[in-house]
């Protein structure tokens, strides 16, 4: 049998591993959202003739009805940001990057 200490030691290390695993999908999985929401804003700009005056409005009132619902977080500027973030990014360097990570981390989960 163990000594207390150590076994108490490693049963602390399988959650430090595991929230360590938890924190980093999570944050795969939120860069994943985040460039799709950039990429829906984008889409539904242009397919709009009037894309200046409409891409504002739509990033207004898109940015009342998130942080409603989410709360913080969803400003203008934020979405903006996030409209920027999916024109810089293209789709197969995301889905790349995203999976090249989680393989990293998670290389007998995928």
């Amino acid at each position: 049998m163990k000594k207390p200490e150590i076994f108490l030691s490693e049963i602390k290390q399988i959650l430090y591993t595991a929230r360590q695993k938890a924190y980093r999908t999570i944050n795969s999985a939120m860069i994943e959202a985040y460039w799709l929401i950039g990429k829906r804003i984008t889409e539904e700009e242009q397919n709009n003739k009037k894309r200046a005056d409409y891409g504002e409005y739509l990033i207004k009132e898109l940015s009342k009805s998130l942080s409603n619902d989410f709360g913080k977080g969803f400003s203008e500027a934020n979405l903006r940001n996030l409209r920027q973030f999916y024109k810089i990014f293209p789709e197969k360097e995301i889905r790349y990057a995203l999976r090249s990570e989680l393989i990293m981390y998670h290389p007998n989960e995928l």
